[in-house]
C-alpha cells in the first residue's frame, strides 16, 4: 500500500482502535495465550496487534508508515506478506490477517499459505477477517485496491485445496467498515458478537490450520 492510499481511502481513524480493543476484550483474548507469538499480516495502522497481549507481537506490512503507529513492544517488519523468511520455523502460534487477501492475487495468497505452513507452531492457526463477497458485492470494489473476490465458500474451498483444515467459519462476523451506521461502543460490540442476528454483517471470519 502506498502513502496515497492511506491518505485517501484508508485514513487513520481512532475509532478503529476502540473497535479492536473491544474485539480483543470480547473475542480474541480467549484465542491467544499470554506466551503466544502473534503475527499480524498486513497490519495497516496496527490496531489489532496493539490491542493484543501476548509473549511476542509481530506486525508486517509493505507500507513503511505503519511503524509510527505501533505501541512499544511490537516488532514492526516492512515487507510483502509473501516473504516470511525473517521468521523462525515453528515460531508463530497465531497468525492474523484483517482485510488483506482481497488486496492480493490468488497466487500470492497460495504463496502466503505455503510460507505460513512452516512458520506456524504445531498448534498454530491462521485467522482471517475480510469482506464476504456474498453479502458485500455492492461495495466490494469501492476500494480500488481490491483485486480478488472471496466468499466464505470460495475461501474455505481454497484452504481445503491447499491442504489446510478449516476450523471455524463465521460468514457474518462484523459490519463491513466502521463507517456503517452502528456506533463503536464496547458493550454494543459485545452484544453484536453474541447475537445470532447480524445486521449489516458483511465481513467473514475464518480460522484454519495446516494439515500435518
Amino acid at each position: 500500500m502506498t502513502d496515497a492510499y492511506h491518505s485517501s481511502r484508508l485514513t487513520h481513524d481512532p475509532r478503529r482502535a476502540a473497535l479492536w480493543n473491544a474485539l480483543w476484550r470480547f473475542w480474541f483474548n480467549r484465542l491467544i495465550g499470554p506466551r503466544d507469538c502473534v503475527l499480524d499480516l498486513g497490519c495497516g495502522y496496527g490496531e489489532f496487534i496493539n490491542s493484543v497481549q501476548a509473549g511476542r507481537r509481530i506486525a508486517l506490512d509493505s507500507w513503511p508508515g505503519f511503524t509510527a503507529y505501533l505501541e512499544e513492544g511490537v516488532e514492526g517488519v516492512v515487507g510483502p506478506v509473501t516473504e516470511l523468511g525473517f521468521l523462525d520455523d515453528g515460531s508463530v502460534d497465531f497468525a492474523f490477517a484483517s482485510n488483506l487477501f482481497e488486496h492480493i492475487s490468488q497466487a500470492e495468497l497460495i504463496t502466503v499459505l505455503s510460507a505460513l505452513r512452516t512458520k506456524l507452531s504445531a498448534r498454530g492457526t491462521l485467522t482471517m477477517l475480510q469482506p464476504n463477497w456474498r453479502y458485500a458485492f455492492r461495495e466490494y470494489f469501492d476500494d480500488y485496491t481490491h483485486v480478488t473476490v472471496w466468499s466464505h465458500i470460495s475461501m474455505s474451498d481454497l484452504l481445503t485445496a491447499q491442504n489446510w483444515e478449516v476450523m471455524d467459519v463465521r460468514r457474518r462476523f462484523l459490519p463491513l467498515t466502521i463507517k456503517s451506521r452502528l456506533p463503536v461502543w464496547p458493550l454494543l460490540i459485545r452484544a453484536y458478537l453474541l447475537s445470532p442476528i447480524k445486521p449489516l454483517g458483511k465481513q467473514m471470519l475464518i480460522t484454519a490450520r495446516p494439515k500435518r
